[in-house]
């Protein structure tokens, strides 16, 4: 949709495994559905808690833990889907920032309008102002042609700020203005345009603290952050991972043409006893992987762990009980001889996949595949670290 002139111008692990195990064939996910439809005009404009309750109920085929560890989450969102003040939600990696956004688009009344998705951490910063805001023909040396920006694109839908915390500080004034009164201007353009954009933005980082450090503008902040919403990691939802395993594990069986397989207690206490740094995003790869390693007969979730804890990582986590060296002063000499070299560490991660997969290095079951690289790469330098997969499929 084309950008419309301005008329006027103007400046700018507490849960027991055993309890978990009863729950885990619930499954809350599955194909998506169209949501029902908003009040018309005439309708009144509050809810009853029956119909917010029903609300969040028809969000659960896209979002997992609709009415457990979601549920405030969800709640917030009833709250501000019917507006259009600018949503900050915070969370860390993997948490399931973009499937909120996603969710606050869909809710709203622009739904029949574009959601676009602007990773603003993946933009080299000299390209950044081209990119969100768009370019006029001869503006830079290559700009050959007119190119609308993410924001023109977006015109009377959503616009999903990604890691908007990674964002230059000269971008940042120009969002800022076009926060206020939805106006900018294409880089080498005297023209000033006009969009009708909602804008949701997301980060990991520590917006607050960057303020302080200069990194990020407290204006920004106060304009992004209208309507902030947590997002809890994995750590702290460990009643919804029978939930998540279940949707995941259907995922991946449907995606590989697979049977499903069940999870034993004993598999399910090892995810629940996982940290999960990667929050739902390391959960699904994990799922993911052991659903091929178990080749259709079972979910294989000791080799998918397995196959992304190295041993330096294992040390680690069985010293946990000693304080983190804060100087030079602190530090162990005797752990310090322990840690792995860089080769040492990669020798054993390789082995451990290798072993995990029987040996096997290429196909769809096979090691590259869950290191995600070229096989041949792979191999190339398997024959460097001295590694010899016979030895690992004579144990198949």
């Amino acid at each position: 949709m084309t950008a419309r002139p301005s008329r006027t111008p103007s400046d700018s692990h507490a849960a027991p495994s055993a309890n978990l195990a009863t729950t885990f064939n619930v499954v809350r996910g599955g194909e998506p559905h169209s949501t029902e439809a908003r009040p018309s005009d005439g309708a009144p404009a509050h809810t009853t808690a029956s119909q917010q309750e029903q609300r969040r109920h028809d969000l659960s085929p896209a979002i997992v833990g609709v009415d457990s560890g979601l549920r405030l989450v969800m709640e917030q969102v009833e709250m501000v889907t019917g507006s259009d003040v600018p949503v900050l939600i915070l969370g860390e990696t993997g948490t399931g920032k973009e499937v909120v956004a996603r969710c606050i688009h869909e809710r709203s009344n622009r739904k029949a309008q574009p959601f676009l998705r602007v990773n603003c951490g993946a933009i080299p910063s000299e390209l950044v102002d081209s990119e969100l805001f768009g370019h006029e023909r001869g503006s830079f040396t290559g700009a050959s042609d007119q190119r609308r920006g993410w924001f023109e694109r977006a015109d009377k839908g959503t616009l999903f700020l990604d890691e908007c915390g990674e964002l230059p500080l000269a971008a940042q004034v120009r969002l800022l203005r076009i926060l206020q009164d939805g106006t900018f201007m294409r880089v080498g353009g005297e023209e000033l345009l006009h969009v009708d954009v909602r804008v949701v933005a997301a980060t990991h980082r520590d917006l607050q603290a960057m303020i302080e450090h200069k990194a990020f503008r407290a204006d920004l902040w106060y304009r992004l952050s209208v309507f902030p919403i947590r997002l809890p990691p994995l750590r702290e939802r460990i009643g919804d991972l029978p939930a998540l395993i279940a949707h995941f594990s259907a995922q991946a069986a449907a995606r590989f043409g697979i049977p499903r397989c069940a999870l034993s207690d004993a598999h399910l206490k090892l995810l629940v006893d996982h940290a999960w740094p990667g929050n739902i995003r390391e959960l699904a790869a994990t799922i993911e992987r052991a659903v091929l390693l178990g080749r259709g007969k079972y979910l294989d979730i000791s080799g998918a762990l397995g196959a992304i804890l190295l041993p330096s990582t294992a040390s680690i986590t069985a010293a946990g009980s000693r304080p983190v060296a804060q100087n030079e002063a602190e530090i162990d000499t005797t752990a310090e001889n322990s840690i792995l070299s860089l080769n040492e560490a990669m020798r054993a991660h390789i082995e451990n996949v290798l072993r995990s997969t029987h040996g096997r290095v290429d196909g769809p079951f096979g090691a590259a595949k869950l290191l995600r690289i070229n096989s041949h790469t792979l191999r190339a330098r398997m024959q460097k670290l001295g590694i010899d997969w016979k030895q690992f499929r004579c144990q198949d």
